[in-house]
């Protein structure tokens, strides 16, 4: 393994200790390749290798901290988001199948905006007012949804509101609650060193460029979904309806029911699967 494993100075450290230099260890932990990254997670899930596990978290930090720099708009502590996001990478480590041949980095962006979503969700006093699913997609997404930092006209309300599934109404609303609280771009005179840090100017940045948005479009939409419904379609339809009934569907199939719906043993079944995922992860590998 490479010196991605120098891992004392992260070990010993988190966000809230000293944030610079925090982000400075993150980054000096080297990025896994497919290979490296595959035998960690057999590792942690055939021998509960902790170790292995421990890797895998290390090596993802960086990515964790470039998705939390987007949630500062909202004026939380940038090392509290970045916490609540290692949390979900540690979600997903634990969930992670290196069988399905997807990268971690792919997998672990819901999990890691999941638990930043709910840090700012319990935080952030204007967000009490988003109480459904629906109020809370239009939370998170009307800032980047207006087209300039005027108010939004009536039409433009009502297109975002068709878009997010929301009322005109939700969305006027929201957006006056937005304003009403946004920040001064540099801070206030009154601010104290610690306040003045956290000004919109020293951390706003445009997502375009952020690499952890530009993998999870990238890598995990285009790329992979387009590689798996490819891999799938080489296989044959029985064995295709196995791994979607076992790995695809909501409700997980189990091997017994398998074997009473297609007539054969549950070992049958077993072996099907394994040869249908071995021709699978060849395909997505290649």
């Amino acid at each position: 393994m490479s010196d991605c494993q120098a891992l004392a100075p992260i070990a010993v450290t988190v966000p809230g200790v000293n944030l610079g230099s925090y982000i400075q260890a993150a980054n000096r932990v080297a990025v896994l390749s497919a290979d490296e990254e595959r035998t960690l997670a057999e590792r942690f899930h055939g021998e509960q290798d902790l170790d292995a596990a421990r890797q895998l978290v290390l090596a993802h930090l960086r990515f964790v901290v470039h998705i939390a720099k987007s949630y500062a708009g909202y004026g939380l502590p940038q090392a509290d988001l970045i916490q609540e996001g290692n949390i979900g990478l540690m979600k997903a480590v634990k969930r992670f199948d290196p069988a399905m041949g997807v990268r971690l980095v792919s997998f672990a962006v819901h999990w890691i905006k999941a638990e930043i979503h709910e840090y700012v969700i319990k935080n952030w006093r204007i967000v009490k007012i988003a109480t459904t699913k629906a109020q809370r997609k239009l939370f998170f997404n009307l800032r980047s949804m207006k087209k300039s930092s005027a108010n939004l006209t009536l039409a433009e309300a009502e297109a975002i509101a068709t878009d997010l599934n929301v009322s005109t109404r939700d969305v006027l609303e929201m957006e006056g609650r937005l304003l009403s609280f946004d920040a001064p771009i540099d801070g206030s005179p009154d601010d104290d060193d610690e306040r003045a840090s956290r000004a919109p100017i020293h951390y706003l940045e445009d997502k375009r460029y952020d690499p952890a948005m530009q993998i999870e479009a990238t890598d995990f939409e285009s790329n992979n979904t387009e590689r798996l419904m490819a891999a799938l379609d080489t296989l044959d339809d029985r064995s295709k309806a196995i791994l979607a009934r076992r790995w695809l569907s909501e409700k997980k199939a189990t091997l017994h029911e398998l074997a009473a719906e297609f007539g054969i043993s549950a070992e049958r079944i077993r072996q099907l699967e394994k040869n249908a995922m071995d021709k699978v992860r060849a395909v997505l590998v290649a």
